[in-house]
């Protein structure tokens, strides 16, 4: 039984397995939101959903990044991502045709953020996790 459903813009429906949400600067003791700080943390997060499931293909749905200030600090300028960075395991049907669709499914581990806690379902998403190409970045596996 899935989580949540996600409907994609191409009409595909995703069954949300397992989803981790965490403060995008939880933990943050010092410093500010810069491209640096910005960058640790996504590649953290890529880190360990590749590590959670190594089958399994992990895509980055490019974050918006405001710049809400106009003066740069020692690591350049305050670059701020949405609050909630969200890990999430999507499956669906067989992206091959010649695959048995009861034996096979299609699974992405998608990484993206977002600005509350609420679990996407339905056309609901936001609009970038929405768009994610399944057929190009999912990969089909034998249950």
């Amino acid at each position: 039984m899935s989580l949540a459903r996600v409907t994609l813009s191409s009409g595909r429906s995703l069954d949300l397995s397992e989803l981790r949400l965490s403060s995008t600067y939880g933990g943050m003791l010092e410093g500010y939101p810069c491209k640096p700080v910005n960058e640790m943390k996504i590649r953290s997060l890529l880190l360990a959903a590749e590590r959670t499931s190594p089958a399994t293909p992990v895509h980055l749905v490019p974050p918006p990044r405001e710049y809400p200030d106009q003066y740069a600090g020692g690591f350049g300028p305050v670059e701020v991502l949405p609050a909630v960075a969200c890990v999430g395991s999507f499956s669906s049907t067989a992206l091959d045709p010649a695959h048995d669709p009861v034996l096979y499914r299609s699974a992405l581990t998608v990484i993206w953020f977002q600005s509350t806690t609420q679990v996407p379902s339905g056309g609901d998403a936001e609009p970038a996790l929405r768009d994610v190409a399944w057929e190009q970045l999912a990969r089909d596996h034998e249950l």
